[in-house]
């Protein structure tokens, strides 16, 4: 059950037992010790108050005794008057301190020590009161007589009896301090031993704990060395569901991953071995092929210097037949714009004509306004009779005037709308010229435009042609070149299978499975030389705007050596790996 819980809750398990068993074990001492406190105060009391009663109880019976012997052995009678209130009220005390002893809770032996105490009570104050009796009755002598034969005997056997009393009430005392002081004692060391048994507890727990972490981990620590030798056909064992089988699982993943990839590698050595041999057949293929290309290269070039002569003289034309079609839609722009102009003018006039319609119309509304103005005059002089009749004179005229002023008005707003109509009219054909003057510079742009296509796809064909028989050119001197990197690539195809036969002895040291046996050291071979390559010759330098020009010739690859001499070396560690 312990191997399923984590390494954390192992290791704070005897942390929390132990800490509660102190928060216990504390509580309950420090309940204890409260109660052992509060019961020991009350018993120390309550013996105390009887001791302390008892002391009281033993002065009193001595100070009333040594009264009442005073009284008796006195010739003085008046001495009887003088201590006889005291002595009764002492000896009430007595009673009852005797009385209140008796209440409190007392054990066998003081019960009988106070019994024994309250009968020899009894004898002496019999005898007392005898001896007092005589004394009152004129007896002197036999008092002083009963004094030495019964009085002094009886009180001495009473004081040793209370005596014996207050004895055992300090016996008491002491025996119930050594009782405190031994409950004590025992819950103290009753504490030390727990903490000493929780010590114990806390370290076998703790060493099984260390125990249960540390041989799990030694034996992980053996399957890394192993792994780290190169033997991957070691087994994990998958027992923990803690952090150890965490671990555990780990480890046994990254050994199932190292198999997979040494596998591969060793899949990828063989395989490469193969190709090694094909790529030296292949490289042999390449260079009679490379042989049969560049004398099909010398005949395209050939061919190809006759069609540049053909196409440099196309593109002559061309660009004759781009500067006339330049030249016809330059005179075309420069009438459309004059045409533009005409236009421009014509809205102007049109404009003008109407803003002066519009004048005619006010002047014409002001005549008319004035005609009402001279009639509702006229009205208003005949009205006023003889008085008005020079204003409706000047109103006469002011209403003539007017309407000759709205006569004209009409005539000429007549005429500026006959000439705003021919204006409009203009307007239109003007606009329609200045269209049909757009279409035509737009026809000559495209034609000029479709003659600049021809022109500059014609240039571009020459240089093109151009760019091809450098191209040619390039393909001739990389063809040479070519055939020194077959020769290269037979060389390094040669270095690469001799690698790949070190690839394969370094990788057969792992042990994949438990079958598997270690193979010996690395074969040291020792690199091919690699074939010179051949110088190459210069390129033709490209003509102008080449798309893209020949390619230089490109180093032969490096041979792989280096790395796979290092991992051939016979050492079997993972770094080298």
């Amino acid at each position: 059950m312990f191997d399923r819980l984590s390494i954390a809750t192992r290791l704070w398990i005897p942390t929390v037992c132990m800490s509660v068993t102190l928060v216990l074990m504390g509580t309950a001492l420090a309940v204890r010790t409260s109660t052992l406190a509060r019961e020991s105060n009350e018993q120390l009391h309550q013996q105390q108050e009887k001791l302390e009663l008892s002391l009281a109880w033993a002065g009193q019976t001595d100070s009333n005794a040594a009264r009442m012997v005073a009284v008796i052995a006195s010739a003085d009678a008046t001495l009887e008057a003088q201590l006889g209130p005291d002595m009764k009220a002492t000896t009430a005390r007595i009673s009852e301190m005797a009385a209140q002893l008796e209440a409190m809770p007392l054990d066998a032996t003081e019960r009988q020590a106070l019994a024994q105490a309250a009968e020899r009570r009894k004898d002496y104050i019999a005898a007392r009161d005898a001896a007092r009796q005589q004394k009152l009755g004129g007896d002197a002598s036999g008092a002083a007589a009963a004094l030495t034969d019964k009085v002094r005997p009886a009180l001495q056997r009473y004081l040793e009896a209370q005596r014996h009393f207050v004895k055992v009430q300090q016996a008491r005392s002491d025996a119930l301090r050594e009782d405190v002081t031994a409950q004590r004692m025992r819950s103290v060391w009753g504490a030390v031993g727990a903490m000493v048994l929780m010590i114990s507890l806390l370290t076998a727990t703790t060493a099984s704990a260390v125990r249960t972490i540390r041989q799990p981990l030694r034996g992980l620590v053996k399957v890394a060395e192993r792994i780290g030798r190169g033997d991957l056909s070691v087994e994990v064992e998958l027992r923990r569901h803690d952090e150890v089988g965490e671990l555990e699982r780990a480890l046994a993943g990254m050994r199932d991953s190292l198999r997979g990839i040494v596998g591969q590698v060793r899949d990828s050595a063989s395989s490469i071995q193969l190709a090694s041999g094909e790529v030296a057949a292949g490289n042999q293929d390449l260079s009679q092929r490379t042989e049969q290309a560049a004398g099909q290269l010398q005949q395209t070039a050939s061919s190809m210097e006759q069609l540049t002569g053909h196409v440099r003289h196309s593109a002559q034309s061309a660009a004759q037949a781009d500067q006339l079609a330049a030249s016809a839609s330059a005179a075309a722009q420069r009438g459309g714009q004059v045409v533009d102009q005409v236009v421009s003018t014509m809205n102007e006039i049109q404009a003008s004509s109407r803003k002066i319609s519009d004048i005619i119309g006010t002047i014409d509304g002001i005549a008319f306004q004035t005609n009402i103005l001279a009639l509702n005059a006229a009205v208003e002089a005949a009205r006023a009779g003889e008085q008005g009749r020079g204003f409706a004179v000047v109103a006469s005229e002011v209403r003539s005037l007017a309407q000759r002023s709205a006569g004209a008005a009409r005539e000429i707003k007549a005429l500026i709308g006959a000439s705003v109509e021919k204006v409009d009219s203009g307007v239109v054909l003007v606009r329609q010229a200045g269209s049909t003057m757009s279409d035509i510079v737009t026809s000559v742009q495209r034609v000029t435009d479709t003659i600049g296509e021809i022109s500059a796809a014609t240039s571009e064909q020459s240089q093109g042609i151009g760019e091809i028989g450098g191209a040619i050119s390039g393909l001739d001197q990389m063809t040479q070149q070519n055939a020194a990197l077959v020769e290269q690539g037979a060389a390094a195809a040669e270095s690469l299978k001799d690698q790949a036969k070190r690839l394969a002895s370094v990788v057969s040291t792992f042990r994949l499975q438990a079958g598997d046996s270690h193979a010996p050291s690395a074969i040291q071979v020792e690199p091919a030389a690699r074939a010179p390559a051949s110088a190459p010759r210069p390129a033709p330098a490209p003509a102008p705007r080449a798309p893209a020009a020949p390619s230089a010739a490109r180093p032969a690859p490096p041979v792989l050596t280096d790395a796979v001499a290092t991992a051939g070396g016979g050492h079997g560690d993972w770094e080298t790996f």
